[in-house]
């Protein structure tokens, strides 16, 4: 059996905020019914943490990853965002659940329809996204580009005011989404390539400029993905690095954006709340092109949908797994639709969880549901903690909260389980890449911190449950590089994590084969 680790006063007192995942076993890939069949739209982890880049500590960074699961040989038209769609990422500073401000990001992509001399009357069209070798500042070869706008929006997000985000070198408000990571012939430095679409920007009624940097990373989360869900066929009191990193082989997509912290918070308090939103048309015409048209090679190629109509949201993300294990499968449609404000309507999960029940089913006695109702639970998940992460004022939602005072904690001495091994600048205090949400969150789900928030905040429970018992899913990312995990945990290494913006490590090439 593992012991649980010994905390600090504000370690316990945080430790309770990884209840804002309770019943966590897996990070938000593929969560709901309706968003499994829109990958471009799908949020799939939301990272907010003071930035520990070296002399960068008075930033935020803010981390929206879309697009789970990516295979990195998913040729020819490889993870392309949806140019119909706007993502988003909002921050609420006063308590009300409402946004403050929203970082809006739209795209559009650009087909440049190259040809080749094929012995035809005219060029013959390529059916590949390059026809040669991509690097930085040369990319004549590339087939189809995505650019983007940013835009920052005060208040609501539809009806508040809204300011572009300009480059702070060229004052343009388009910025360049770099291809994909075809492979090491097609982009031989991709490092290079990546770093030079990591942008220096100027925010609207910010005095210091910020950075922002959208395109392919390597998956950071780190979870024995298909054991947990085929049952929990795990030893769920095992070694933390007992188990294979099943999906750190795969890629995502980072809307990433680095901002003063001094420009996200408001009044005295140094809390913000975050989360993440991607809202498509209401309508949608598929190929509206007449049958037997001639289109072939032309712009006109490309639209085989028209849309329109509001745009309506479709995908939510704020503290990781919620919707995945927390929401019932009645409501996971209706949570992604939502917005915090309303989040009162889904108080039955958080007072009565599902998984602590099924985990005792599965494990017996090494899995004990606290009782409930679990009133501990509402503080952490819809409040945040007082003195902690929670603003003077609230209104009861989820989101992950940051207390911006925080200072950063360096890479070589970040602890992967947060606030509950010592690091109070990490999860729940917000999230970082290097953060084991999983295991954290998993041990706070079965009352192993369970009465520290004093009587009648456990229903009648008064004390931790469940003994000795240190629950996880076997893996971690400071794990071993050998047969067991394929994330190391040095953060700074172009293979795991950086240490710099956008923290999140160069996406894994399409080839050669050995690097999958």
């Amino acid at each position: 059996m593992h012991k649980i680790l010994t905390k600090t006063p504000l370690a316990l007192a945080m430790a309770s905020l990884v209840l804002t995942a309770p019943s966590a076993l897996a990070s938000s890939h593929r969560e709901a019914p309706f968003i499994a069949g829109s990958p471009k739209v799908d949020g799939t982890d939301f990272y907010m943490f003071r930035s520990y880049e070296t002399n960068r500590s008075d930033f935020v960074t803010l981390i929206a990853n879309y697009q789970p699961l990516q295979d990195a040989y998913g040729g020819p038209n490889y993870f392309l965002l949806d140019d119909n769609a706007i993502y988003e990422i909002h921050i609420d500073n006063d308590g009300d659940a409402v946004e403050d401000l929203t970082f809006q990001f739209q795209f559009n992509n650009e087909y440049k329809n190259l040809a080749v001399p094929a012995g035809a009357d005219s060029d013959t069209p390529v059916p590949l996204s390059n026809i040669g070798p991509i690097s930085a500042g040369n990319t004549g070869a590339l087939n189809v580009e995505q650019t983007y706008s940013v835009k920052m929006i005060s208040g609501d997000r539809r009806t508040g005011e809204a300011q572009a985000i300009t480059n702070a070198n060229s004052s343009s408000e388009t910025f360049v989404k770099p291809m994909d990571n075809i492979g090491n012939k097609s982009i031989p430095d991709y490092p290079a390539y990546a770093s030079d679409a990591i942008y220096p920007i100027s925010i609207p009624g910010c005095a210091t400029d910020g950075k922002v940097f959208v395109g392919q990373r390597k998956e950071g989360f780190v979870v024995n993905l298909g054991e947990v869900f085929d049952l929990v066929n795990t030893n769920p009191v095992g070694p933390r690095d007992g188990e294979r990193n099943v999906i750190g082989d795969k890629n995502v997509t980072s809307l990433a954006l680095e901002i003063p912290r001094s420009c996200l918070t408001a009044g005295e308090s140094p809390v913000i709340g975050g989360w993440t939103t991607a809202s498509v048309p209401q309508a949608r015409v598929i190929n509206p092109a007449p049958q037997g048209s001639a289109v072939t090679g032309s712009a006109n190629a490309q639209a085989a949908s028209v849309e329109g109509g509001a745009f309506t949201q479709v995908s939510r993300l704020g503290s990781p797994l919620v919707n995945e294990v927390v929401i019932g499968l009645p409501d996971k449609n209706r949570f992604n639709a939502s917005e915090p404000k309303d989040d009162g309507q889904f108080a039955q999960y958080v007072t009565n969880p599902s998984l602590p029940v099924l985990l005792n089913v599965l494990f017996g006695d090494a899995a004990v549901p606290p009782e409930t109702p679990r009133n501990d639970l509402v503080t952490a998940f819809l409040t945040g903690f007082p003195g902690v992460n929670q603003l003077p004022t609230v209104t009861p939602s989820e989101m992950l909260r940051l207390n911006t005072d925080i200072a950063p904690t360096a890479p070589a001495q970040q602890n992967d389980l947060g606030v509950v091994g010592g690091d109070n600048a990490g999860f729940p205090n917000g999230r970082r890449p290097y953060d084991d949400v999983v295991d954290v969150a998993l041990n706070a789900a079965m009352g192993k911190i369970c009465g520290q928030l004093g009587a009648g905040n456990c229903g009648s429970q008064s004390t931790p449950q469940n003994g000795s018992n240190f629950y996880t899913d076997g893996t971690r990312a400071a794990g071993p590089t050998a047969a067991t995990s394929v994330i190391s945990g040095q953060i700074d290494n172009d293979d795991t994590y950086l240490a710099e913006f956008p923290y999140l490590a160069n996406p894994v090439p399409g080839s050669p084969s050995d690097a999958l």
